[in-house]
């Protein structure tokens, strides 16, 4: 979705954009929420795995805190939400109180979900943009272009696979500026 997000010209806001382990995680997601005017929260993976796992709360809290923002803040009234989940009201055993929002469900295959959030932007923004088809086949090439300049850069397949989702950002801006080449 960070891929899709970057390809059609926004710029994706996250709370692991800044790894200061001093600073307070809540305060920053509330400082995204509040400055962000697109909001895309996915509440698939909020389920437990395995019996005795806890589930995971940030996505609906952060939501809620995103509702919130949006319900209370006058500055915020053009704030547009998207909402994904992975199977059709499956959220409403643990939120009933978002029966009656339309959420989008995406199976939980990425090119679907790139679907829904490309067809959601496209629609918000009021603007030509790519189809989902074109904006995952420039993936591949972006996923190429990537490992190969990792690998140019050193690192090895562990560091690939530990890669932080800030760098990974990075990237994405550096191959959309570098032309969106191919390969590297």
């Amino acid at each position: 979705m960070l891929f899709c997000i970057v390809f059609l010209g926004f710029t994706p806001r996250i709370a692991t954009e800044r790894s200061d382990s001093g600073e307070n995680r809540l305060a920053k997601i509330k400082e995204l929420i509040e400055s962000s005017r697109y909001s895309i929260h996915d509440l698939s993976r909020c389920q437990a795995r395995t019996a005795g796992e806890h589930y995971r709360l940030n996505m609906p809290f952060e939501l809620g805190l995103d509702y919130g923002c949006k319900a209370y803040f006058p500055a915020a009234d053009r704030k547009k939400v998207l909402i994904l989940e992975e199977k059709p009201y499956r959220y409403q055993a643990a939120i009933s109180d978002l029966a009656g929002f339309d959420i989008e469900t995406h199976e939980a295959d990425y090119q679907v979900a790139v679907r829904k959030v490309r067809n959601w932007l496209a629609n918000e923004a009021r603007g030509r943009s790519d189809g989902a088809g074109r904006i995952l086949d420039a993936y591949d090439d972006f996923q190429e272009w990537n490992y190969e300049r990792q690998c140019a850069a050193g690192f090895s397949e562990d560091d690939i696979l530990d890669y932080p989702t800030s760098e990974l950002l990075t990237a994405m801006f550096d191959w959309t500026k570098a032309g969106r080449p191919a390969s590297y």
